[in-house]
């Protein structure tokens, strides 16, 4: 049975408190994870918290990928989801991994839409 799509939970401890805050570093980073990874940006949108914090998402056409901060804790929690062979999810995590300086990530990898499955409940 063949997956419909890759989605991966990126758990990101022990981050730079001051780039998790940083709402243009943290957009970069994401956009330029997708960008080295293959992805095709179709939007996006990010935004800060007051006091701490930042949320963003980019829209790629193989799917998103979505990141959320706490710096008060040196915390982010990012999920990739995509439904495209020529995109490298496993590869944006990596670098978003680097560039946010994570001292312990962790990636919990979900297969989603199983073919098989879908071709028998269409029946």
């Amino acid at each position: 049975m063949d997956a419909l799509g890759t989605h991966l939970l990126i758990e990101l401890k022990e981050c730079s408190s001051e780039l998790l805050n940083d709402l243009d570093y943290v957009r970069d980073v994401v956009i330029a994870a997708a960008n080295e990874a293959g992805a095709t940006i179709v939007g996006h949108t990010f935004h800060k918290f007051d006091p701490i914090g930042v949320t963003g998402i980019v829209a790629i056409a193989e799917s998103h990928i979505g990141i959320h901060t706490w710096p008060e804790f040196a915390y982010a929690a990012a999920d990739i989801f995509s439904c495209s062979d020529t995109f490298e999810p496993h590869r944006a995590a990596d670098l978003i991994i680097q560039r946010l300086q994570s001292g312990q990530p962790s990636i919990t990898e979900i297969k989603r839409g199983f073919v098989a499955s879908l071709a028998t409940s269409a029946t």
